[in-house]
Formats: structure tokens, C-alpha cells, sequence
């Protein structure tokens, strides 16, 4: 067995001396891979007498064995090693201060809409969506507006381009989320409850206007529905919105092609020492246009005018945020200014809720 005792002993010299893994794992194939001398000997078992395999097969099986191990041994240390050198080499002083992760904010637009659909959820008004790009007959005919009202020209209006010789209805940028409720009536028919939230497009562009914004509407259809639930309604939204006890607000009779009669909302409010101060002072300050469905409007949704009726409401959601966060020009809205993200923006955690707290 003395070819056996030089295997071992070149072997294990050359385990010992296998600097990284790579080295070892040739040391492996050599030894015990499927072409390596170890395992031919146990190949050669076969042409062995019976007696001779009694001393050999032992053998090399003790032979096969130690090697394996010290492979194994071998390996654990190279990787022990190199742990200590990166443990020299990486360090972290602890008594450094901590690196800031960069945090995000939620923008006012997106808080506020969460806030007001909190708010109206709790009494019982779903989100319901449209497109955009709406058909002329949904954003205007179906509305009861004329084809001779201002709304409808090109000066106010964002109309899409036609091809010439395209004769198909014209299509706009909605320029109120109005049309949903017909998309609403359409689908789900009366009774019904919901509001509409969403981008509206008009061309404006000023301090308190730009051409794309965002707006909140509501509609309510029922039996007996009537203006004094609309002002209960607008009331709780207020006072849950502006997080006061107590709103007043005020009804001027005004005109809307969809609503009659048609209402524009005031609230009291005070501007003491340049601070608007909700539910006190001698000021009013228009927030919202109101009023109950014009009944050509009910059954262009396909709804029975004879039968139902109910109220609806329209306000900008970016003005709501000028109002309730102080915030004074609406075009740094869409600015992409991270600065001033940072200053009114929201934490991501803070969800609204009307038990819990609207905002922080």
C-alpha cells in the first residue's frame, strides 16, 4: 500500500497549500473528481482478486475519506480567513451620525383629495371615474349646455385635433368632471351617491387658475331629495374639512346649465392679521358652485325626472388646499419644485380619517 501512503501524503501537502478556493477546487478534481487518482484506484477494485479487494477497498475508502475531510477543513478555513480580512478592511465607526435616507412627501393635490374623499365615504358617497378625453355630447349636450355657450368655444375649451374630412363628434379635454356623473347615472341608474374626483382641463392661466387642475364633484339622486340636504351635506364637509366646530355658510341664487335652481356657496370666514380664520368674522368667501339637477340632465343619463331627483356640487381641489394650508400661488403646484414639496408636502404614513384626524 505504499502508492496509497504517497496519495496521502501528496494530497494533504497540497490541500495544506491551496491558497483560495480555486486552488482547493483543483486540488479536489485531481484527487477525487470522476478522472482523479483516487477514484481510478477504486476503479482497479474490479480486477482485483476477492482477497486482495478484502485490503484494498478498506483502504482506499479510508484514503477517499481523510482527503474529503481535509478538503472540507481546508475550505472552512480559506472562508474564515477571508471573513477576518474583510472585517479588518470594512469597519464602521458607530459614533458617527447616521446617514439621513431621502424621504419622500405626499403633494397637497394628492393629500387633500384623499381628505375629501375620506370625508365623503363616511357619508356614504362612492368614487366613481371617467376619461379625460371626453365626447362633445358628454361634456356639454348631455349637461344641458348649448351649443351657443362660451364653455363651448375655442377660447375655453381644449378641443382635439381632427383629421380633414373627419366627421365624427368632436372630442375635448374635459374641462369639468361632470360627465362622469352621466357615465355614473348611465351605469348604475337611480337611487345614487357619488362624488367624481379628477384632472380637468381649461385654458386659463394665472396666479388662481392654470390650464389643467384638479376638481372634486358630487352627486346625490333620490326620491325626495332636497336643497336642504345639500346644505346639511356641504355643511359636514366643511366643518370636517376646515377642522372646526362650527361652519355658516351662505346660498346666492346663481346659474348653471346642469343645476336648477342653482346656488353659489359662501362661508364666513375672518382674514384677521392675513390669517383665513374658518366659521368666524364678517367675511364671505365663495368656495363652490351648487344645485339640483336640471331634469333634462336626469334623463339624458337616463333617469326618470318624474320619479327622481337629487343635487349636485362642484369645487376645485387645489383651491381647497390654497385655503386650508396657506398656500398662495396655485401655479407653484406643478412646478416640480422639491423645496416647496418639502415645505407642504405630507408624510406617506399619515392616512386621513375623519375620527382619526384629517391632516397632521
Amino acid at each position: 500500500m505504499t502508492d496509497l501512503d504517497t496519495l496521502r501524503s501528496t494530497y494533504l501537502a497540497r490541500v495544506a497549500d491551496a491558497a483560495d478556493a480555486a486552488a482547493l477546487e483543483e486540488v479536489r478534481l485531481a484527487a477525487l473528481g470522476k478522472k482523479g487518482e483516487i477514484s481510478l484506484k477504486m476503479r482497479e477494485l474490479g480486477k482485483m482478486t476477492p482477497e486482495e479487494r478484502q485490503t484494498a477497498g478498506p483502504a482506499l475508502n479510508r484514503l477517499k475519506d481523510e482527503i474529503d475531510a481535509a478538503i472540507r477543513a481546508r475550505k472552512t478555513a480559506l472562508e474564515d480567513a477571508a471573513l477576518d480580512a474583510r472585517l479588518r478592511d470594512e469597519w464602521l465607526d458607530v459614533t458617527m451620525p447616521g446617514r439621513p435616507r431621502p424621504q419622500g412627501t405626499i403633494h397637497p393635490v394628492s393629500q387633500v383629495t384623499e381628505e375629501v374623499t375620506t370625508i365623503f365615504a363616511d357619508m356614504g358617497f362612492a368614487v366613481a371615474e371617467g376619461p379625460q378625453v371626453e365626447s362633445d355630447w358628454f361634456n356639454f349636450d348631455a349637461l344641458n349646455i348649448p351649443p351657443e355657450h362660451p364653455a363651448r368655444q375655442e377660447h375655453d375649451t381644449f378641443f382635439m385635433h381632427r383629421a380633414a374630412g373627419d366627421d365624427r363628434p368632436p372630442h375635448v379635454l374635459r374641462t369639468h368632471t361632470s360627465p362622469v356623473q352621466i357615465r355614473a347615472m348611465q351605469e348604475q341608474g337611480a337611487p345614487i351617491r357619488v362624488i367624481a374626483p379628477g384632472r380637468v382641463y381649461r385654458m386659463d392661466m394665472d396666479q388662481t387658475h392654470t390650464p389643467m387642475f384638479h376638481q372634486v364633484e358630487g352627486l346625490a339622486i333620490g326620491r325626495d331629495i332636497s336643497m336642504a340636504n345639500l346644505k346639511w351635506v356641504l355643511e359636514e364637509f366643511c366643518r370636517a374639512f376646515f377642522e372646526v366646530e362650527a361652519v355658516e355658510l351662505r346660498f346666492r341664487a346663481s346659474h348653471f346649465p346642469f343645476t336648477e335652481p342653482s346656488a353659489e356657496v359662501d362661508i364666513r370666514c375672518s382674514w384677521e392679521g392675513g390669517k383665513l380664520q374658518i366659521g368666524q368674522g364678517d367675511s364671505w368667501m365663495e368656495i363652490l358652485g351648487s344645485g339640483m339637477v336640471h331634469p333634462k340632465v336626469l334623463e339624458a343619463a337616463g333617469v326618470d325626472s318624474t320619479q327622481w331627483q337629487g343635487f349636485a356640487f362642484g369645487m376645485g381641489i387645489d383651491r381647497l388646499a390654497m385655503l386650508k394650508y396657506g398656500i398662495p400661488d396655485l401655479r407653484a403646484f406643478f412646478e416640480s419644485d422639491l423645496r416647496w414639496l418639502r415645505h407642504y408636502g405630507f408624510a406617506a404614513g399619515d392616512v386621513p380619517s375623519v375620527a382619526g384626524g384629517l391632516s397632521r
